[in-house]
C-alpha cells in the first residue's frame, strides 16, 4: 500500500459481525423471552440480527444503550451542516471483491461521496511556515514506501500463528537503519500520516503481521471513498435495520424488538438459560445473547459477566487496543487555503510527532 491509498480510521466494511461476544447453553428455547438477544444497535449488532432473521430466527430483541441506532456511524450538526463524527470513509474499493458497503451507499442509497486523493508532496508546512520543496518530500515519501513493501514481504514470511509477529516500528528499524524509527519533521509526518491516521496508533505497537498489507485494502481494493451527504453514513445502518425491523411510513423504526437507551450492566448465563440486566433495572431472559458493543466497553467493567467469561475470550479481548481518534472541525468565514488536485490534505511537520499533524478540507463546497 503506497502512501496515496492512507488513511483515517474507518468502517472495516468486511467484518460486519465483529467482536461478537456469544454466551450460550444447551436450551434451544427460553421458559420466557426472546430467543436470542443482541446488545448493542451500531453497525455489528444490526448486522447480526439481520443474519438471524434471514435465517428464520426472528425471535429476537435488540439493547442499546443510546437514543439510537448506528454506532460509530454517527451525523452531528455543525455549523449548518452535518458532519460525520464517526466512521466517514468506505475503505477498499475497485478491487477484486467487492465491499458489501460500496453497493448500498453508492447504489442503493446514493450517498454523496467523492474519490479521497491522499497525495500530500506540496502540501507539508514548516514549523516557522511555508512549504517543503516537493522534490525533497517526495524523496521521503519513496523511501518509506519502500521501506514498507520490504515490510509486507517480511510479513508475508512470518508463521501465522503470529508468533514471530514484530512492530511495524521493529521492521522500520530493520529497513530504514535509523535507531528510533523516522525522526525528521518530514519524516514523522509522513509516517504518522501512513500509519497513525490509518490506524489510530503509532508503529511502535501495532502488529506487522496483521496491518502490513491491510487486509481490507488486499481484498477490496486501494481506493476510498469519503462520505459526505446531509442524511449521514448512519443512513446504511437504517437501510439494512429496516429490511427486518418495522417502520412506520416516515421510515422510523417502530419495532418492539429495538429497545434505546436500555444500558446493559449485568449478563448471567448457566445452563438454564441466560439473563440481561440493565441500568433502568429490568431483566431480559434468551437463550443467547450476542454482545456486539466496542471492544472499549468489553475492556471495561461495565458489562458484568456471571460467571466470568472464560480465560481464552478474555485474552482475545485484551490483545488488541480500543484506540482514541480525535476529529477537530473548523469553519472559516472564507476559504484561506488552496483547492484543486492534490490539495485534500495538508500536513504539519512539527519536531513533535503528531501534533496537529493532518488537516482535511473534507465539505469541498464550505470553508470548513
Amino acid at each position: 500500500m503506497s502512501s496515496s491509498t492512507s488513511s483515517a480510521l474507518v468502517l472495516a466494511a468486511a467484518v460486519l459481525l465483529a467482536a461478537l461476544t456469544v454466551a450460550q447453553h444447551g436450551s434451544l428455547a427460553a421458559a420466557a423471552g426472546p430467543r436470542v438477544i443482541i446488545v448493542g444497535a451500531g453497525m455489528s449488532g444490526i448486522s447480526a440480527a439481520k443474519t438471524l432473521s434471514e435465517a428464520g430466527i426472528t425471535d429476537l430483541l435488540i439493547l442499546e444503550a443510546t437514543d439510537r441506532i448506528g454506532g460509530r456511524m454517527h451525523k452531528k450538526n455543525f455549523s449548518g451542516i452535518n458532519v460525520e463524527i464517526g466512521a466517514n470513509w468506505v475503505e477498499g474499493v475497485n478491487g477484486g471483491k467487492m465491499n458489501p458497503i460500496w453497493p448500498i451507499v453508492n447504489e442503493t442509497l446514493k450517498l454523496r461521496n467523492f474519490l479521497t486523493d491522499f497525495s500530500v508532496a506540496t502540501n507539508i508546512y514548516k514549523e516557522d511556515g511555508g512549504l517543503y520543496d516537493e522534490a525533497y518530500v517526495q524523496k521521503i515519501i519513496d523511501r518509506a514506501d519502500a521501506v514498507e513493501s520490504k515490510g509486507e514481504k517480511l510479513s508475508a514470511s512470518l508463521p501465522a500463528s503470529g508468533s514471530d509477529d514484530i512492530s511495524i516500528l521493529a521492521m522500520q528499524r530493520l529497513y530504514d537503519h535509523q535507531p528510533n524509527g523516522p525522526a525528521t519533521p518530514v519524516d514523522m509526518v509522513v509516517d504518522y500520516f501512513k500509519y497513525d491516521f490509518e490506524g489510530a496508533e503509532p508503529p511502535r505497537v501495532t502488529s506487522l503481521q496483521t496491518t502490513v498489507p491491510n487486509p481490507t485494502f488486499t481484498d477490496f481494493g486501494e481506493d476510498e471513498y469519503f462520505v459526505a451527504d446531509h442524511l449521514g453514513y448512519e443512513t446504511v445502518v437504517h437501510y439494512l435495520a429496516g429490511q427486518y425491523l418495522k417502520t412506520d411510513s416516515s421510515g422510523k423504526i417502530v419495532d418492539p424488538r429495538l429497545l434505546l437507551n436500555k444500558v446493559v450492566t449485568e449478563i448471567s448465563y448457566s445452563s438454564s438459560g441466560v439473563s440481561v440486566r440493565t441500568e433502568d433495572k429490568s431483566v431480559y431472559k434468551a437463550d443467547y445473547v450476542m454482545v456486539s458493543t466496542s471492544l472499549g466497553v468489553l475492556q471495561t467493567d461495565l458489562i458484568h459477566f456471571k460467571p466470568k467469561l472464560p480465560t481464552w475470550k478474555i485474552l482475545v479481548i485484551y490483545q488488541f487496543d480500543m484506540a482514541v481518534y480525535t476529529k477537530i472541525f473548523l469553519k472559516f468565514p472564507k476559504r484561506f487555503w488552496p483547492v484543486g488536485k492534490g490539495k485534500e490534505f495538508f500536513l504539519y511537520a512539527s519536531t513533535r510527532r503528531g501534533y496537529y499533524a493532518a488537516r482535511c478540507q473534507p465539505l469541498r463546497s464550505r470553508p470548513a
